[in-house]
């Protein structure tokens, strides 16, 4: 090489990240032809870290700190380089930036919903939402399983990655558990931590820390929700009776607004109240252990009668008549 090329070149003898803003996790130093000074300093600033790679193999690797740059600090691209203990030549090297600052406020969920066997409800499909953080804390790792030779990787780009990470776990973790959809709404908390213990060491094979995982909400699809809803309404009302009295009473706003006025208020009550009453003495007269000779209007041919004449005059529909006769069959039969 002569002088004028020597003069050319340009050599870097401070190496440092001043980053810009949030969001990047992998900075290539831009090397271009410039080549590394002997005895350069290296700054890594706190919640940083380097790494020296030597032809896609990552050498060396630096915490927080004002380093210099020789064949003490640099043992594993000494080695690599075949450097003796007299080199002290400008040098070529490929230098990684990682930030290893906590990234609050990851947000994931379940696209789609997660069916699993629940003793309470049968086959349910559940969705999940929730919020986590994590930190690269294994740049060797990272660089070799995720960010590799790009100038520049950002939360954005691991961000797929480690969501599909996250549904895959969440899916795994609430097809096999045992615990009842209910008692899941009711333990978010232990929930959380055991998807925690689950993540972390598949964040870990990465590079990644996992800091935090919270599941902010377990819910039903709207269908399955809106059967949930029936059934506790159903169990709050304590008996069918009080249900349809109840139904009765919760359609009088809307009733009123229709054609017919209060008209149509008082057809919805009667119905409501009648077939509460039919209804009533049907499970009354199942559920009695004794009771004196049935009078002829409580005969069972009598309800019958009573209930196919609400059918008829269309204040009762086929599935109240059908569950109301099957009561009354199921008295006469035992």
């Amino acid at each position: 090489m002569g002088i004028g090329d020597f003069i050319k070149k340009q050599f870097i003898d401070v190496l440092q990240w001043n980053e810009d803003g949030d969001g990047v996790l992998a900075w290539r130093y831009p090397m271009q032809d410039f080549e590394i000074q002997y005895g350069a300093r290296l700054t890594v600033r706190e919640s940083q870290m380097a790494v020296f790679v030597n032809e896609g193999k990552v050498a060396d690797v630096f915490g927080p700190g004002l380093h210099t740059l020789n064949t003490r600090t640099l043992p594993v691209l000494t080695y690599l380089q075949n450097w003796d203990k007299l080199f002290e030549s400008p040098f070529k090297s490929d230098v990684y930036f990682f930030s290893t600052r906590l990234q609050l406020g990851r947000k994931w969920g379940t696209p789609q919903p997660v069916t699993l066997r629940d003793k309470d409800f049968g086959m349910v499909r559940l969705r999940a939402f929730g919020m986590y953080s994590y930190k690269l804390a294994d740049p060797q790792k990272f660089f070799t399983e995720i960010s590799g030779t790009r100038d520049v990787y950002t939360v954005d780009d691991l961000e797929m990655q480690l969501r599909n990470l996250v549904v895959s776990t969440m899916s795994s973790t609430l097809g096999g558990s045992a615990v009842p959809f209910l008692d899941m709404a009711a333990n978010l908390g232990v929930m959380s931590g055991t998807m925690k213990g689950a993540m972390a060491p598949v964040f870990e094979r990465y590079g990644v820390a996992l800091d935090n995982f919270a599941v902010e909400s377990i819910s039903l699809p709207e269908e399955l929700q809106k059967a949930l809803d029936t059934r506790i309404s159903i169990g709050m009302a304590g008996n069918m009776a009080t249900y349809t009295q109840y139904q009765a009473a919760s359609s009088l706003p809307l009733a009123a607004q229709n054609e017919g006025g209060m008209a149509g208020v008082g057809a919805s009550l009667g119905a409501g109240l009648a077939m509460g009453q039919v209804m009533t003495d049907a499970m009354r007269a199942a559920n009695a252990q004794s009771a004196a000779p049935a009078a002829a209007q409580d005969a069972p041919e009598v309800r019958l009668g009573k209930l196919k004449s609400l059918l008829d005059g269309g204040l009762i529909t086929q599935a109240d008549y059908d569950t109301a006769k099957a009561e009354v069959l199921k008295q006469i039969t035992g």
